[in-house]
């Protein structure tokens, strides 16, 4: 039979711990080093996939339409987060049926999103009674 010493027991926890600390260090590097993007891009980019397509600026912001190979989505994104106000945002395919998010937000309208697989679409946005439409893009 083995009988481990004191010595033995009192390394390998001097060894986890400092495992265990190596790890809690990287983690907090790895969330220092992330770069700080602001609340409102980071709200619009989560919500839609893809790459911007286009940006329509008007008044109270911007109106913001993403394309995916096979959806279309828009977002109208305030300019100066705040009170909570009127804002829309609405998508249409060509062929199909709009798809609208409005409310009173604070930071953005939407994500809205359609099926535009070789489609052309419209959008349009508003915030407190200003707006931004788009044409027919994306043909």
């Amino acid at each position: 039979m083995v009988t481990e010493t004191a010595y033995g027991v009192r390394a390998r926890a001097r060894r986890r711990a400092a495992r265990v600390l190596a790890v809690l260090a990287a983690a907090v590097a790895m969330s220092l080093a992330a770069p700080a993007v602001p609340s409102a891009d980071a709200a619009a980019l989560a919500g839609c996939g893809g790459r911007l397509a286009k940006t329509v600026t008007f008044g109270g912001g911007e109106l913001r339409v993403y394309k995916s190979r096979r959806y279309a989505c828009a977002v109208t994104v305030a300019a100066r987060p705040g009170a909570r106000r009127a804002m829309a945002v609405t998508l249409q395919p060509r062929g199909g049926r709009a798809v609208t998010d409005k409310g009173r937000f604070t930071i953005q309208a939407g994500p809205v999103t359609v099926h535009a697989l070789n489609r052309c679409v419209r959008a349009t946005g508003s915030i407190a009674g200003r707006s931004a439409r788009t044409g027919w893009i994306l043909c």
